[in-house]
């Protein structure tokens, strides 16, 4: 263009800026838009506009607010898009409070929302759990004028779906004709998946024959989901019926047919005579594939609906039809992927059918379809089950090696390690090694700390525990309650005491029988340090959110009541709060505090004076 002579206006520019932000070149974007300022000429909001938002979309938020503060020098002020790119970046950042600053200005600056810009408002509320919040938004919506379409209630009921809330989604889906909208496929869809998650397979099946008598046609969404609840509640028959009408695809009327047997007349005399032969037959899978030909054009099954009815299969060990069903989509043309094999090999080794398993591992390989983490994890997960733990570990770092070949080396000394049965340098130099590629995976380190308690090697899964801790790694609950078993198993209760003391710290709430045991070995010990730590545990998960009466087990209730603990932890203040007014005379507030053996005595000090004062008032 400029080779001819023919120099880009303000609109060329826009256009160009637009489609670099949108093909998430936003750098290029920028620099050509200084390009455009030096040429002479002044980009309007259109412009300003599409950059703020292409910064926005690639979560570099804050770039667009120094944009924002260039572009207001050169007297660009935020209209109603403008502000929608910037709210959407912050709720995408999660800055919710920040999100509350900007709307709040926008009103003062006599800015009006529209429908855009509440549903970007709603959506955000929605995914951070805060529904309640949304459908206020909603009513100040519609008293404001603006009128909400069907995409506003959309995401309003897919908000309360994800809480649970179904009767206020189902509410909200009969609310939709109210204001001249009617509910398209995304909102039965979003119906019919929250119902599915909930197990309540009756009602989304009520739905789904709503939507088409409304002339409403099920999208592929909508019928994976309702395929995948119904093989999750073990009514494979249904969901296989399912399947079948989905492929035929927009003709009811063939489906009825074809399923309802030889009662019903087709228009060819020929076919219908075929097709009431394969039925008297009980042919009706053939009758399916003959008039496939016929169907019209439709949402046809992809793999992803495949792998739903692939897992419910497996899930009731019938694994002729999973290998059916794995047959039929390779002849239609479709390749299995790693969710296909993924599945197929844990069903297999769920039904301790490890052979098997494995062939299709080395069979996934040979076909092309390479393992991703998921499939590597599930084999570990299972050979460290099976007390193979050098194995699982090895599995490990051949995916490594397929993924990070420029890391033979270090892989190699890892190797190394691990076969001189030095966890502990393994385990580091995996660490560095993630850490310093940037791609930390939590999943294998988890798999072997279990694996090692399994295997009756505690004390090497405590020092990969110890390690994570180092590596400032959250470690996962059901990791600490395995760990803990073991160590109280062994008799090592201070570690135990100290992974539980960890599980306080993060703010997990672990299952009764994990906190009763610890309590009740430490109130058993002799001498009165088991019960001070006792009492110390119990402040500690009075203070993260335990309620005491309802966690504690009828038994340690009455062994904490005969020593006299209970009574002090509810009795005396400092308990209740988890001691911190001894906690602030160290000063370590908001930070994890283990306080140390003199500390301790001199807290229970304390609150026994306390405690016999108030039972002598």
């Amino acid at each position: 263009m400029t080779q001819r002579g023919i120099l880009p206006d303000a609109f060329t520019y826009c256009v160009v800026i637009s489609g670099l932000c949108r093909s998430k070149r936003v750098d290029d974007a920028y620099r050509l838009f200084d390009k455009m300022k030096d040429s002479g000429i002044g980009p309007d909001f259109v412009t300003c506009n599409a950059l703020l938002n292409g910064f926005c979309m690639l979560d570099r938020v804050d770039e667009a607010f120094s944009l924002l503060r260039l572009f207001e020098k050169d007297g660009y002020v935020l209209d109603v898009r403008g502000y929608s790119c910037l709210i959407r970046g912050l709720f995408r950042a999660k800055k919710y409070e920040d999100v509350q600053l900007l709307y709040r200005k926008m009103i003062e600056d006599n800015v009006k929302p529209d429908v855009y810009l509440y549903t970007i408002m709603m959506k955000g509320l929605a995914e951070a759990g805060k529904v309640r919040d949304a459908l206020e938004l909603l009513n100040e919506m519609t008293e404001s004028g603006v009128v909400p379409d069907t995409v506003c209630y959309n995401v309003l009921i897919k908000g309360f779906c994800d809480m649970g809330l179904l009767s206020e989604a189902r509410s909200l889906q009969l609310e939709i004709s109210r204001h001249d909208c009617f509910p398209n496929v995304k909102t039965y869809s979003i119906l019919i998946s929250g119902m599915c998650r909930n197990g309540l397979t009756r009602d989304a099946q009520e739905i789904f024959n709503e939507m088409e008598k409304l002339g409403c046609y099920p999208s592929a969404v909508t019928f994976n989901s309702l395929i995948d609840g119904l093989c999750k509640t073990g009514q494979l028959e249904k969901a296989h019926l399912l399947f079948y009408k989905m492929e035929i695809g927009r003709n009811p009327s063939l489906f009825l047919r074809l399923s309802q047997g030889p009662s019903h007349v087709l228009d060819s005399a020929s076919l219908q005579k075929m097709v009431e032969q394969l039925c008297d037959s009980g042919l009706i899978h053939k009758a399916y594939r003959t008039l496939m030909q016929l169907a019209d054009s439709g949402d046809a099954p992809g793999i992803y609906t495949y792998n739903i009815l692939v897992n419910g299969f497996c899930k009731l060990g019938n694994f002729n039809g999973a290998y059916k069903l794995f047959r039929e989509m390779q002849f239609k043309g479709l390749s299995p992927d790693t969710v296909t094999y993924g599945t197929l090999i844990n069903g297999l080794l769920r039904f301790q059918r490890e052979e098997d398993a494995y062939k299709v591992f080395d069979q996934m390989e040979k076909n092309g379809c390479t393992p991703d983490a998921a499939v590597y994890r599930t084999m570990m997960t299972w050979m460290c089950r099976r007390m193979e733990l050098p194995r699982a570990f090895s599995l490990w770092l051949k995916y490594l090696r397929n993924i990070r070949s420029q890391e033979d080396e270090a892989i190699k000394a890892i190797e190394g390690y691990f076969e001189k049965q030095e966890v502990e340098k393994a385990v580091r130099g995996l660490l560095e090694m993630d850490f310093k590629l940037n791609d930390f995976d939590l999943g294998p380190y988890a798999i072997w700390l279990i694996g090692l308690c399994q295997t009756r090697r505690v004390g090497e899964a405590m020092k990969i525990f110890l390690i994570l801790e180092e590596y400032k790694v959250v470690i996962t609950p059901p990791c600490c309650v395995k760990l803990i078993y073991f160590l109280l198993k062994e008799g090592n209760l201070d570690r135990a005491i100290d992974v539980f003391l960890y599980t306080i710290e993060k703010g997990y709430l672990l299952r009764r029988r994990v906190a009763n045991r610890i309590l009740t070995k430490l109130v058993r010990r002799k001498g009165e340090m088991g019960k001070d730590r006792a009492i110390y545990l119990l402040c500690r998960m009075k203070s993260v959110g335990y309620d005491l009466d309802t966690h504690l087990l009828p038994w340690t209730k009455s062994l904490l009541h005969r020593h006299n603990i209970q009574e002090m932890v509810n009795g005396v203040p400092e308990m209740n709060s988890g001691c911190v007014e001894m906690q602030n005379s160290y000063g370590r507030v908001g930070q994890p505090w283990k306080p140390t053996v003199k500390q301790r005595r001199k807290m229970f000090q304390l609150a026994r004076r306390k405690y016999a004062g108030m039972k002598n008032s």
